[in-house]
C-alpha cells in the first residue's frame, strides 16, 4: 500500500518529512500494529514521527475542507459521539466537550441492530439503504440535556424485531437517533451562540443526516458545512493533515516516546502535548 500510494504521488521515501499515525482512541491490537508500522518506517529511513488524536483529525480536515473556523463540532463515528467546540481560553486551542453519548456510540448502534437482524455486512451504510423503503415505528427518545443515551432504543428496537419489518425498524432507529442527536446540537448551538455547524465522522456520510442538521441549521440561520464522504470515513489524509498541524505547533518527539492510548479523548490532548 505504502509502494502504491508513493508511486501514485510521484513521490519516494527520501521526500517525507514527517510520519504521521492513528494514537488512538480503538482497540489495542489495530493500534499496536498502526504505531509498530510507524515506527518501523521512521527508524528505517531515520525520519519524523508524531501521533495523532482519531478525532481531532476528523475534525481538523473537516474544518479546513468546509471553511469554516470556530464552528460547534458535531462529531459522529462507529465509536463515539461528540459535540464540541474549540477552547479559545486555552492557549493550544484544544477542544472541550460540551455532549456525548453516555454509553454507545451512534454508528455502534447501527452497527450493533444491523448483526441483530442478521444483515451479512453489518454496517450503517447498509443500515441505511434498508432505511429507505421503511415507515415509522415509534422508539424510546432519550436526551439528557446535551447528552446522549442510544442503548435502550437499540434494545427496545431488537425486541420488535418479530413485530415489525426490517425496513420499518431501520427506518425507525435512524430517525430517531437523528432526531436525538439535532436536538441536543441544537441545544448546544443556543448555548455556545456559534454561527455555523460542522457534522463529522464516518456517520456523518449519511445524507438523512445531513438533510436533517441542514434544515435545521437554515431555521437558526447559521451555516453548515460537511466534508465529501472520503474524508469523513477513516482515512490516511486526515491523520497526515492532522500529524503536520500537530508538528508546526509542537515539533517530534522521539520514536521510544509514542504508545497506543485506547481511551484518548480529544479533550485530554494535553496530556500528550502540554
Amino acid at each position: 500500500m505504502l509502494k502504491a500510494n508513493l508511486e501514485n504521488a510521484q513521490l519516494k521515501m527520501q521526500d517525507i518529512d514527517l510520519i504521521a499515525f492513528s494514537q488512538g482512541p480503538g482497540i489495542g491490537a489495530p493500534l499496536a500494529v498502526g504505531i509498530a508500522g510507524a515506527k518501523y518506517l521512521a527508524a528505517l529511513f531515520n525520519k519524523k514521527i508524531i501521533g495523532v488524536n482519531h478525532p481531532y483529525a476528523h475534525i481538523k480536515i473537516s474544518e479546513h475542507l468546509t471553511k469554516l473556523n470556530d464552528a460547534l463540532i458535531l462529531y459522529v463515528s462507529g465509536g463515539n459521539s461528540q459535540i464540541l467546540i474549540q477552547d479559545n481560553s486555552e492557549k493550544n486551542n484544544w477542544y472541550r466537550v460540551l455532549g456525548e453519548t453516555l454509553d454507545i456510540g451512534i454508528g455502534n448502534l447501527f452497527d450493533s441492530f444491523a448483526r441483530s437482524i442478521g444483515l451479512e455486512y453489518a454496517h450503517g451504510s447498509v443500515l441505511a439503504k434498508l432505511a429507505e423503503k421503511g415507515k415509522y415505528v415509534q422508539l424510546p427518545y432519550t436526551v439528557k440535556g446535551i447528552n446522549l443515551v442510544f442503548s435502550g432504543i437499540l434494545t427496545h428496537a431488537e425486541k420488535l424485531i418479530e413485530k415489525h419489518s426490517k425496513e420499518d425498524l431501520a427506518y425507525s432507529l435512524m430517525e430517531t437517533s437523528f432526531a436525538m442527536t439535532c436536538e441536543a446540537t441544537e441545544r448546544a448551538l443556543f448555548l455556545t451562540k456559534k454561527k455555523s455547524v460542522i457534522v463529522c465522522g464516518g456517520v456523518a456520510q449519511n445524507k438523512r443526516l445531513q438533510e436533517m442538521l441542514r434544515i435545521m441549521c437554515k431555521e437558526d440561520k447559521i451555516r453548515f458545512g460537511v466534508a465529501p464522504d472520503e474524508f469523513n470515513r477513516d482515512n490516511g489524509a486526515m491523520i497526515a493533515y492532522a500529524g503536520s498541524l500537530l508538528y508546526k505547533k509542537f515539533g517530534a518527539k522521539p520514536i521510544s516516546f509514542w504508545k497506543p492510548i485506547t481511551r484518548y479523548r480529544v479533550d485530554k490532548m494535553n496530556e500528550v502535548f502540554g
